[in-house]
């Protein structure tokens, strides 16, 4: 509980306070938000903005990480480590689209093809070692069986053999990587949506890896519980590392959404909105939840679906549109809504979606 906490506070500070100097060195350096002539005139005005702000908040995430590991007296464990390399991957890949686009100064940044490349390769190296590393209690960080709270009957490797199994489990993990990573990407849209709804998606986090902690088919084995009583119990690698690095991330994005409210003074750009969606996919694979990120990542796929729908309603008709705009937050925009009141009652059915997910969790294994 100490790391969990001093995780979250050190990272909180580090944005709260060093953001502004980190907008101002972007902003000397003309690493500005470059926003297209054709957009609302509310967008047009944040032209300039200092971009790549995702920098900040992964810095202390790690820094936060490190210091609550330190302060709880341990070293960082695969599974955190796990966490931070999809993050600063997926980080990198929206970092090189965000300086492309500052460099040429137009909205042309990586690439489609290109930064689906990126991600697949972040995925694999992911998928690999998250299979492959052996904890000191013989658990691996991943399983080659699809999760909802828990690994189901559903596993590659079983069903398939260990060749074929293996690659539909790296691919299935490309895949979440992928989806997720792109559906946080498109809901950065506005000023705090994707920080704020980041927020409470990742939050769950902490709350769903420490009760897993609680009740870990290790620690339970090592406080020598009857073995009938261990049938809800989880395996899964560090669960309380996974927590204190969600709590990290959780408490560098509120630092971060102090200076990003509109009128943001710095935007996350590609470099945060990958990293986010990168971090956000990585605790859902080691956790053991991947389906039930569905629920905890409900907005990001409902902003996914309008975009979709839309995009197929537009070619089907020859021009036509279902909304006036996508992805669904610049439809509001069109009809007249405010950034603030858009971005606000998206906020609360992000958290409905999370209380959904974190209530499914829980119903579980209470009923079990």
């Amino acid at each position: 509980m100490i790391a969990l906490l001093t995780a979250a506070g050190v990272s909180m500070i580090f944005t709260l306070l060093l953001t502004p100097l980190f907008a101002r060195a972007f902003r000397r350096l003309n690493l500005g938000q470059f926003v297209r002539a054709d957009t609302p005139v509310a967008h047009v005005l944040k032209r300039g903005t200092p971009s790549m702000g995702g920098i900040v908040f992964i810095t202390a995430s790690i820094v936060g990480y490190l210091v609550g590991q330190l302060a709880g007296r341990q070293l960082p464990s695969g599974a955190g480590l796990l966490v931070i390399l999809m993050m600063v991957g997926l980080g990198f890949i929206g970092f090189i689209d965000d300086f492309l686009k500052v460099r040429r100064r137009n909205s042309t940044g990586l690439s489609g093809p290109f930064k689906i490349l990126g991600t697949v390769i972040v995925g694999v190296i992911f998928a690999i070692i998250a299979l492959n590393y052996v904890d000191p209690h013989g658990v691996t960080p991943a399983s080659t069986a699809v999760s909802f709270v828990r690994d189901l009957p559903i596993d590659f490797v079983v069903i398939f053999g260990t060749g074929v199994g293996v690659t539909l489990f790296v691919a299935w993990i490309v895949l979440i990587t992928t989806s997720v990573s792109n559906a946080v990407n498109l809901t950065d849209g506005l000023d705090g949506l994707a920080a704020g709804s980041a927020v409470l998606a990742i939050g769950s986090y902490v709350i769903i890896g420490f009760w897993q902690f609680q009740q870990s088919c290790v620690e339970l084995a090592v406080l020598g519980v009857e073995a009938p009583n261990l049938y809800k119990c989880y395996e899964v690698s560090y669960p309380l590392d996974l927590a204190t690095i969600a709590a990290a991330i959780v408490g560098s994005l509120i630092g971060f959404l102090w200076w990003n409210t509109s009128p943001a003074q710095i935007m996350m750009g590609d470099t945060g909105s990958f990293a986010i969606g990168g971090a956000l996919a990585a605790l859902a694979i080691l956790s053991r939840t991947e389906l039930l990120l569905l629920f905890i990542g409900g907005l990001f796929l409902v902003t996914t679906g309008q975009v979709i729908v839309q995009r197929i309603y537009f070619k089907l008709t020859k021009g036509k549109r279902i909304w006036q705009a996508s992805p669904l937050h610049h439809h509001f925009e069109m009809k007249g809504w405010a950034e603030v009141t858009i971005v606000v009652r998206f906020w609360i059915i992000s958290g409905l979606f999370v209380a959904t997910g974190v209530g499914l969790f829980y119903a579980e294994w209470l009923y079990r």
